[in-house]
């Protein structure tokens, strides 16, 4: 009684060696391509300039407001108070533009 198994057609070993360099040069293709896709990210997210938004120095609110959040426009910004209005102020004589009450649904 023989265990063994038959031996049949296998794969040779000039097969392998070509399989083995197969996924070798993809894994190098595969990490060079990355290494691109990175370094161009970057180079494209440094070119971006933007202005840094300039925020007033001294924004007049009415009394007893406290501002949570405020955003710019051109022209405009508004501050999003606590209890719960946007103030649109003009961006050059810092007067107050439009006053809107949030309504959140309850």
């Amino acid at each position: 009684m023989n265990d063994a198994p038959e031996a049949g057609p296998g794969v040779s070993p000039a097969d392998l060696r070509f399989l083995k360099r197969l996924v070798t040069v993809l894994a190098g293709t595969m990490i060079l391509g990355l290494i691109t896709i990175m370094a161009l990210l970057v180079i494209r997210l440094q070119a971006v300039e933007r202005p840094a938004p300039v925020l007033p120095e001294a924004v007049s609110l009415p009394e007893g407001v406290t501002p949570e959040a405020i955003t710019f426009g051109r022209g405009w910004y508004a501050v999003v108070t606590s209890d719960d209005r946007i103030l649109i102020f003009d961006a050059d004589s810092h007067k107050m533009l439009s006053e809107t009450a949030i309504t959140l649904p309850r």
